[in-house]
């Protein structure tokens, strides 16, 4: 225990080194948020603020800094880091999994998601003379998801942008595909599960670039690809990237279409709901040319340490909470 609690400390004082050195101001910025930015594959905590004197409001855990950083940035502040506390509901507790985890999330002013590669390249440099993790060494490989999909399962994806082509494909690999329409988005992520993650290189830390346009986010795209990385180490997916998205047009759209596909994912669940607020839009809009990355501390700590599961590496794991009665492991 005291060991894990003493290389969080040396590894959360690096990183702030690194980027002070760089130029970037630290930020800190609410947990608590009364909306959120609409993202259907998350599940979010839920919570209430009570006052005898205010209408009562609910309020949401953030998933991600991201919302408050944008604005941030939009006003003018600059490049930032955050090192915070992010939450996400409904997802499995196992060896890469805890509904309250760690983030460090930074974003870039000037720079495009290439850019952010080489910085993150530089930053795990200055995170490995202390612990022997020479795998973790960079330069990254790269690889795009076009070409994962075409070596590990054999789908090139630019020969099926259509959903219905693209279930031929996942039947064709022995995958059980509803009769009932599911968006092209779910059919890749059934193939990419089960042949192309599992199989990425582990030797050494994986840059997954150039991600499909169908999976929706708020990065900039580039024909029939977004301008979008995945970090994964040792299999275990640490980071994501984007080129910040900034045309307006396009930020209210997703808006609108992603929150009616989490209203239609959750209605009949009972699952949270969160508000959004899509006059931040015109917000992102404004942000200056820039790109954003989160990596989870908790993950890349683990692999630094050499262990396999967070369960050694966060303090008071809720695995271990809800079997024994709020105790440490």
């Amino acid at each position: 225990m005291k060991e894990t609690a003493r290389f969080r400390s040396w590894m959360n004082r690096t990183i702030r080194s690194f980027f002070d050195q760089k130029g970037y101001t630290e930020v800190d910025t609410p947990i608590l948020s009364p909306t959120l930015i609409p993202e259907s594959t998350i599940e979010n905590f839920a919570t209430r603020f009570e006052n005898p004197f205010l209408p009562s409001a609910e309020l949401y855990l953030v998933p991600s800094p991201e919302i408050f950083m944008k604005q941030l940035i939009a006003d003018g502040m600059g490049s930032i880091y955050q090192i915070s506390h992010c939450f996400r509901n409904s997802e499995q507790l196992g060896h890469i999994h805890n509904p309250e985890f760690s983030m460090l999330e930074y974003y870039t002013v000037g720079f495009d998601e290439q850019d952010s590669i080489t910085l993150t390249e530089q930053l795990f440099s200055s995170l490995l003379p202390e612990t022997g993790c020479e795998d973790l060494r960079p330069p990254f490989d790269r690889i795009s998801v076009q070409e994962a999909m075409r070596i590990h399962a054999g789908v090139d994806l630019e020969k099926h942008q259509r959903q219905a082509s693209l279930a031929d494909e996942a039947r064709r690999l022995g995958l059980s595909v509803p009769d009932e329409p599911e968006s092209w988005e779910e059919t890749f992520n059934r193939i990419f599960l089960t042949f192309v993650e599992p199989n990425l290189c582990k030797d050494r830390p994986l840059v997954l670039e150039k991600y499909p346009r169908q999976i929706e986010c708020l990065a900039n795209m580039e024909g029939n690809y977004r301008k979008r990385w995945e970090l994964y180490v040792r299999g275990v997916e640490v980071a994501n990237c984007y080129d910040e998205l900034r045309d307006q047009d396009v930020i209210e759209r997703y808006y609108i279409d992603e929150y009616a596909r989490l209203v239609g994912k959750r209605s009949e669940s009972g699952s949270v709901i969160p508000d959004t607020d899509p006059s931040l839009a015109a917000k992102f809009a404004s942000l200056p040319p820039c790109s954003g990355v989160a990596i989870g501390l908790d993950r890349l700590q683990m692999l630094l340490m050499g262990k396999t599961s967070l369960e050694g590496v966060i303090l008071f794991p809720l695995s271990g909470m809800l079997t024994s009665g709020n105790t440490r492991n």
